[in-house]
C-alpha cells in the first residue's frame, strides 16, 4: 500500500532530524512492503521569512489530504519577541486546531542503556514506560480574550483557561482506550482543589471513568504528580491531563528517558484514515535547537520514534512500528550515542550516523521477525 506523507522540517535542527527519520520510514517501506508517496511544506520561521506568516495557505488542505503528518521542529531566538504579532509556533497551534488534533500522546518509556543519562536514580527508572495524554486544542493555550492591556495603572495581562465538558470527555475516552491496550490504568491530572475548570474536568473524569470498570483510575493533583513522577515514576501506566499540564509534565518526564531528544509525540483526532488508523501529525518533543543546527550534532531518535508512532496509529503498521523501536533500543544498548546522551564508555556519533546505525539494526531486526 502507498501511503501520503506531509512533511514539516520546520526551523534549526527540523530539517536535520527529519532527514534521517524519512531514511528510517523509507528503509521500513521497503523491509515490510509499503511505499510512502512525500510531499514536503515550509512552517514556522522559515515560514515567515518567506510568506510573512507560520502557516502559509494551502498547508492545512495539504495535510488534511494526506494519511499523516511528520514535524520537525519550529522557533527559535530570531523569532522570539513576544510583543511580535506572529509567531513560529503559531504554525503548530494552527495546525492542531485546524486539524482537529485534539489528543497529544507523548510515550515515556527508560532504555535500561540510558539510566545513566538521567539525574534520576538508576533504581527508579527500571520498568519506566509511562504514556502521557496531554489535551491540546482548549485551556490556556487556546481560550480568549488573551492579551496585553495598558490601564490608568500601568500594563496588565489576562489569559484565559476554558473547558467545556466535550472536550474533556474526548481526551479522556482516548486516554482510556490506549490503557485498555496497556496495563489497564490511568491516573487524571488536574487541579481541581483551586481552579473551576479542573473541577469540571474531575466531575467528567468521573463519569467516563465509569464506562470503563476494568481500568484502574485515581486522580492526582499536579502539583502532586510533579513529584511523583520523579519519586515513583514506574507506578505510571496512561496520564491525561489538560493542555498547559501536559505541556509541562512531558518535558520534565523526559528527564526520565535522559534527553529531551529522546522523546516522539503523536497528536491525534477523530478523524479516521483510509489505512484503518487515526489521522495524525508527529513531531519530537524537543525545540529547533539552532545553536547546534547544521553542525551534524542533533539528536535524531526523538524525531525516528515519532516515526514509529505514526506507522502505528495511523497507517496501522504495527510491525514495522515495533521494528524502528526496537532498532533504536538496539543501537543505544550497543553503545552509540549522540552529544546529548553520551555516557563514560560510549562512542559519540552524529545525527547523520546515528540514522545510518538505525537503519542498518532495523534490517537485522526484520530479518529476525
Amino acid at each position: 500500500m502507498k501511503y501520503r506523507i506531509l512533511r514539516l522540517p520546520g526551523d534549526g535542527i527540523g530539517p536535520e532530524v527529519v532527514a534521517q527519520a524519512v531514511s528510517v520510514l523509507e528503509e521500513a517501506g521497503r523491509l515490510f512492503r509499503f511505499s510512502l508517496d512525500w510531499s514536503e511544506a515550509e512552517v514556522g520561521g522559515i515560514a515567515i521569512e518567506k510568506y510573512g506568516k507560520p502557516l502559509p495557505d494551502g498547508v492545512l488542505e495539504q495535510a488534511a489530504s494526506s494519511h499523516a503528518v511528520l514535524l520537525g521542529a519550529v522557533g527559535g531566538p530570531k523569532w522570539d519577541d513576544p510583543r511580535a504579532a506572529v509567531r513560529p509556533e503559531q504554525a503548530l497551534l494552527g495546525l492542531r486546531k485546524g486539524l482537529g488534533l485534539f489528543a497529544n500522546l507523548r510515550p515515556v518509556k527508560v532504555i535500561p542503556g540510558l539510566a545513566s543519562a538521567s539525574p534520576i536514580r538508576p533504581e527508579l527508572l527500571s520498568g519506566v514506560d509511562l504514556v502521557v495524554v496531554r489535551e491540546l486544542t482548549g485551556g490556556i493555550y487556546f481560550g480568549e480574550p488573551s492579551e496585553l492591556r495598558q490601564g490608568p495603572e500601568g500594563r496588565s495581562a489576562v489569559d484565559t483557561l476554558s473547558y467545556d465538558e466535550r472536550e474533556i470527555a474526548r481526551v479522556l475516552r482516548q486516554g482510556f482506550e490506549l490503557a485498555r491496550k496497556r496495563r489497564r490504568k490511568l491516573s487524571s491530572v488536574d487541579k481541581a482543589n483551586i481552579l473551576a475548570s479542573s473541577r469540571l474536568w474531575r466531575e467528567v473524569a468521573h463519569e467516563i471513568a465509569r464506562e470503563y470498570p476494568d481500568v484502574e483510575y485515581e486522580d492526582i493533583l499536579v502539583d502532586a504528580m510533579a513529584m511523583h513522577l520523579l519519586r515513583r515514576p514506574r507506578d505510571f501506566d496512561v496520564i491525561v491531563t489538560e493542555n498547559m499540564f501536559g505541556d509541562i509534565l512531558t518535558d520534565e518526564a523526559s528527564m526520565l528517558a535522559g534527553s529531551l531528544g529522546m522523546l516522539p509525540s503523536a497528536s491525534l483526532g477523530a478523524k479516521a484514515t483510509a489505512a484503518g488508523g487515526n489521522f495524525g501529525l508527529y513531531e519530537p518533543i524537543h525545540g529547533s535547537a539552532p545553536d547546534i543546527a547544521g553542525r551534524d550534532l542533533a539528536n535524531p531518535l526523538g524525531t525516528i520514534l515519532s516515526a514509529a508512532l505514526m506507522l502505528r496509529h495511523s497507517l496501522a503498521q504495527e510491525g514495522a512500528a515495533r521494528a524502528i523501536e526496537r532498532a533504536v533500543e538496539n543501537v543505544i544498548e550497543g553503545g552509540k550515542r549522540t552529544a546529548d546522551i553520551m555516557a563514560q564508555g560510549c562512542s559519540q556519533v552524529g545525527c547523520g550516523a546515528m540514522g545510518r546505525l538505525v537503519r542498518e539494526e532495523l534490517k537485522r531486526v526484520a530479518r529476525g521477525s
